[in-house]
């Protein structure tokens, strides 16, 4: 499931590079975390998962869920943090950031699902707000995922399975001049286990020239995806109890979407005697257009709550680093500079709607916003078991927001510094402790720091909402090699927030909410007792509060206590393969008392296959192999049903986990 190297061979994984992989031995002397990893695509895709965005559940105590159709983005849960669509969760992938600021649906809003697994060469985890090349979203963890330049044999799959499931992918690499050319193509359809098929309608395609090495080369990449789904939304567990809908039903037939996402990006890297030099670039086109209801008739007792948001954007940026060793009395060092900058042009609106025909326009806005951040950190090795990092991080935020409600419009801006530093103590008898600190930020919709009006009646007056929020992080741990094949890690944590500030995309306003600690710990292992077998357990489990005092009480809603999951992989090239993954989500508060908890859920998935030794490859998975009648979601608030009172009912709102489902994948290569 994942993998955990020493304390040098992970912080390798760190720097990035042309190739997707950090120059080697440029950053040998970078300290690291407990909990910061390096994960190979192949032990990616060795477990089975129902869509691509639970590629990334290898992350030891990330939980990844849909509540909605499945061309929107997933919802993400780590260290104590319902982290909604990708607030306080950094994705990239090859150098591009996923995450959306002052999105159509929420702050943050990270969409994955243009991700091919298939095409992975690894995954680079670090979490908590202790690294200087981290900047907005970052303070929960960063996850970088870095695609291959070349296949080892190019291939063409055909998967078949339960609820209309169809997937085509082929993809293969051929030489090209002095490089290689990396093709892939995904098609997908899927209505899924729902009374209203989802009716996914997928394409995705990527194309890659790429010619050096990780130090001295460059790659090209266009990636282009679209989307179109209905979508079965969370519903009242009442509506269910009283018969008015199945378990996967929806009181909206209407809901769905569709979404696209075109890009270009670059990376580029040289090494000389002055050092190791990382450039990358890119430029992203993004639509999405979704339609929603989550409260039926609560507002509008006669055309009903369906609304939709709209979020079109162009986006460009680049990350530049330069990495350069020098002695100074004695000591051996390295220093990393860089900087990034990235600016976003959008078209961002919220429109009340109606079976999917426009009703009236709540707010609809252009936003220009851009940032920029300039880091450094120095690692000196003191002695053979002594290493430290200290590093800076200054960010830059500035933006306009030109709204259809004149008095919301306005320019913002903001800045940070954040220092951060780290400690790596050992290995002695094959065992390594770690210390780390910092300070990192989040970025809030810039529409809410230029708010003055409510843009439903443009009257009732609004508090803005400060631009940048900070974030203050520890962490303490140990990983050991001691057992033979067994790597265990243990990581304690504490994560602060200023506020969890966060524009409501559903209401076209900011929700102020508290300041907020979050306290934990996690046992991360992997043993591999045999080669052709992997055992993984991790554990996490994180107290979190709101940390001033509010009669509602202190509980942070959405927020988990336990998160756990196992698997063991068995196979090698040839021959019979197989793997099975257990994944515990555990009870969250859904209120800020405590007196409305949701359910946990404990979901089992196999595969068995047989390589056999031509390339072909023949594979089942099973998903939910227990028929676990549980949820993926579950949330509590005001809802109203016909014939219900005009104030509503305060409920539990529930997306159902997908029941047991096959699929058949028969694959070749060549």
């Amino acid at each position: 499931m994942h993998s955990q190297t020493a304390a040098r061979a992970d912080s390798q994984a760190e720097g990035g590079g042309a190739a997707g992989a950090a120059p080697a031995g440029s950053t040998a002397l970078q300290p690291t975390a407990a909990s910061a990893m390096r994960i190979s695509g192949a032990q990616v895709n060795a477990i089975p998962f129902s869509r691509p965005g639970e590629a990334l559940e290898v992350v030891p105590g990330l939980i990844v869920t849909q509540h909605s159709g499945e061309g929107k983005a997933n919802q993400y849960f780590l260290r104590g943090f319902n982290l909604d669509h990708g607030t306080d969760l950094a994705i990239s992938v090859d150098g591009m950031p996923v995450n959306m600021p002052t999105h159509g649906h929420g702050q943050g809003y990270a969409d994955i699902n243009f991700l091919i697994p298939e095409l992975i060469q690894s995954v680079n985890v670090r979490k908590g707000p202790y690294f200087a090349d981290q900047g907005d979203f970052a303070s929960a963890g960063a996850v970088a995922i870095d695609y291959v330049n070349k296949l080892p044999h190019n291939f063409a799959e055909m998967t078949f399975g339960s609820f209309g499931y169809r997937r085509a992918l082929a993809a293969g690499s051929t030489r090209v001049g002095d490089g290689t050319l990396l093709t892939a193509f995904e098609a997908n359809k899927y209505d899924g286990p729902w009374d209203i098929p989802d009716d996914v309608r997928k394409l995705n395609g990527v194309m890659r020239y790429s010619q050096g090495t990780a130090t001295d080369g460059l790659t090209l990449t266009a990636m282009a995806y679209s989307n179109g789904w209905n979508s079965t939304d969370q519903v009242p567990q009442r509506a269910i109890d009283q018969g008015l809908i199945s378990r996967l039903g929806t009181l909206d037939p209407t809901d769905g979407g569709t979404s696209s996402r075109f890009s270009l990006s670059s990376n580029w890297a040289q090494s000389s005697e002055y050092g190791q030099t990382n450039v990358s670039a890119y430029v992203v086109r993004s639509d999405l257009r979704l339609f929603n209801n989550f409260t039926y008739f609560l507002d509008n007792p006669v055309n009903g709550d369906q609304f939709s948001q709209l979020d079109g954007r162009t986006l460009g940026g680049f990350d530049a680093r330069h990495t350069f060793d020098w002695r100074f009395a004695g000591l051996e060092s390295q220093t990393r500079v860089g900087l990034q900058s990235r600016y976003d042009d959008i078209h961002v609106g919220l429109f009340k709607t109606e079976q999917r025909n426009w009703l009236l326009t709540v707010r609809d806005d252009r936003v220009q916003e851009g940032n920029v951040g300039l880091w450094t950190d120095t690692t000196t090795h003191w002695n053979d078991w002594l290493h430290t990092t200290a590093g800076i991080r200054e960010d830059f935020f500035a933006g306009h927001v030109f709204s259809d409600t004149p008095q919301n419009s306005g320019n913002a801006q903001a800045s940070m510094a954040s220092p951060k530093a780290g400690i790596v103590l050992g290995p002695w008898y094959k065992t390594e402790f770690y210390g780390n600190a910092g300070y990192g930020l989040h970025s809030n919709d810039i529409r809410g720091a230029t708010i003055t009006v409510d843009p439903n009646d443009k009257v009732t007056p609004l508090d803005r909402v400060p631009l940048l929020v900070r974030s203050r992080g520890a962490e303490l741990g140990i990983r050991t090699k001691v057992i033979e094949g067994l790597t265990s890690s243990l990581a304690v944590f504490v994560l602060d927030f200023d506020s969890e500030l966060l524009f409501v995309g559903d209401a076209g306003t900011t929700e102020p909410s508290r300041p907020s600690r979050r306290v934990g710990v996690e046992w991360t292992n992997e043993y591999k007792p045999l080669p052709w077998m992997t055992v993984d357990l991790d554990v996490a489990q994180t107290h979190a509060r709101f940390t001033d005092f509010d009669p509602a009480g202190s509980r942070i809603p959405g927020a988990p206590a336990w998160v756990a999951s196992s698997a063991i992989t068995l196979g090698g090239d040839t021959g019979w393969f197989g793997s099975l993954k257990a994944r515990y989500f555990g009870p969250r508060p859904l209120i800020e008392d405590d007196s409305v908890r949701s359910r946990s859920s404990l979901i089992f998935n196999a595969r068995a296959g047989y390589r056999f030794d031509n390339g072909v490859k023949v594979q089942l998975d099973v998903l939910n192999l227990f028929n676990a009648q549980t949820n993926q979601i579950e949330y509590y608030y005001l809802s109203r049903l016909p014939g219900e009172p005009i104030d509503g009912v305060a409920d539990r709102h529930v997306h159902p986990a997908e029941p047991l489902a096959v699929r058949l994948t028969v694959a070749a290569r060549f």
